[in-house]
């Protein structure tokens, strides 16, 4: 053999190992490249710690720490779906990158908050806050400070703020507490926020819900039966009350917590929201507004969740008898089924086509994992003191 032929014969054998080797690497690359549709976080509330899950194989994938005090914790996330910016009790706001499973960045902006929202574009993050009041808008990629918002109501004062959502046109919504008020701040211009305030709604508003259309915000007042709703189509209108005196002649009950209103269930046109101190779901037709029946129930229900569909609505209840869920059928307005997972079932959240319902155990430390036609536990992983489940398909919903 001479030379050249060798050379050659060396030539060919380095060019396959070097082709192998590189589909080897780009076959590693490959497996570890994976999308966000199927992931989302668990708060857990004892340890300050987020737990990362995926649903199609119903995994823990990693725990992060350091991100404060997560008593009353909620998420957004990005538009892209891998951050996910978590709202801790203690004022912390935290930016989670979920692919890498670690704090991306964190501040601590306030003194007590109480949620928050982002904009339509995905730019902006809002966080509503009861100490010192207000809302803060922060640069959703540096949590630099954009807007200050203090919230000073008609009457002078500094009030709480409760029930911040986003809606479209680089909106937030919120409500005033203490003086009863609701602001919408447009932010399409980021250095001159505009903000229009509509006062005198009702008596304590404590939570706020936004349609799925963007088109109505709804104000559950904790002082008084009834809602106050504004359409944002015909802000012209003003504020509208609707559903007043709902309980009128019953026997109000003690209110041992505040239901959700962010947690209501939309089924075609119904609505089903959780009647303050009443062991009933009110069911409101979403064209008329009126009352379209109630549905009596185990306790005094806190979250009210639709199933994507539509078809079922899941209910929880508040202390003492937080140990039941129950499931009802949307066309037939009955409960069809009703279980009793633990002390504290507090949270639940529907996987984007509701096959799954993922519910947080407080008291029990778990997470269980439902199939929504059959009822069965499918799994059930440990957590320290669970609360709040939020996947990262909410990236895509208005209002959540």
């Amino acid at each position: 053999m001479t030379k050249i032929a060798t050379k050659k014969s060396l030539a060919i054998v380095l060019l396959g190992l070097f082709i192998s080797l590189s589909a080897l690497i780009s076959q590693s690359v490959a497996d570890e490249l994976r999308g966000t549709g199927d992931l989302g976080v668990i708060v857990e509330r004892a340890t300050g710690t987020l737990q990362i899950i995926e649903t199609t194989t119903r995994t823990r994938l990693a725990t992060i720490e350091g991100l404060g005090d997560l008593s009353h914790a909620s998420a957004v996330y990005s538009r892209d779906e891998r951050y996910a910016y978590i709202f801790g009790r203690d004022g912390g706001l935290t930016k989670v990158d979920i692919l890498k499973q670690k704090i991306d960045k964190r501040i601590v902006q306030g003194g007590n908050s109480i949620g928050g929202a982002i904009s339509q574009d995905g730019s902006l993050v809002a966080v509503s806050n009861y100490e010192p009041g207000g809302v803060k808008i922060f640069d959703s990629s540096t949590l630099e400070l954009v807007a200050d918002i203090p919230a000073i109501g008609a009457d002078g004062a500094p009030s709480k703020t409760v029930g911040l959502v986003d809606a479209p046109g680089q909106k937030f919504i919120y409500g005033l507490y203490d003086s009863g008020e609701i602001w919408v701040v447009d932010m399409t211009d980021k250095s001159n926020p505009a903000i229009t305030k509509f006062l005198d709604i009702g008596k304590l508003p404590y939570d706020g819900l936004i349609t799925s259309d963007g088109r109505y915000y709804v104000a559950g007042l904790f002082g008084e039966d009834g809602l106050a709703k504004l359409d944002l189509w015909n802000m012209d209108l003003g504020v509208q009350r609707i559903l007043d005196n709902y309980g009128k002649g019953e026997q109000k009950l003690p209110v041992y917590k505040m239901p959700h209103l962010e947690g209501w269930a939309k089924a075609g046109e119904l609505l089903f929201l959780p009647a303050v101190g009443h062991h009933e779901v009110l069911i409101v037709n979403s064209t008329t507004w009126k009352e379209a029946g109630r549905i009596a129930v185990h306790g005094q229900p806190i979250f009210v969740v639709a199933r994507p569909d539509g078809k079922q609505v899941w209910v929880n209840f508040a202390h003492p008898l937080n140990d039941t869920i129950q499931v009802i059928d949307v066309p037939s307005q009955k409960i069809i089924h009703s279980f009793v997972p633990g002390k504290a079932a507090l949270h639940m959240e529907f996987t984007p086509r509701g096959e799954q319902l993922w519910l947080s155990v407080r008291d029990t430390g778990r997470v269980h994992v439902y199939d929504t036609n059959s009822f069965e536990e499918l799994t059930s992983l440990p957590a320290e003191k669970p609360s709040g489940i939020f996947l990262a398909a909410r990236a895509h919903r208005t209002g959540l």
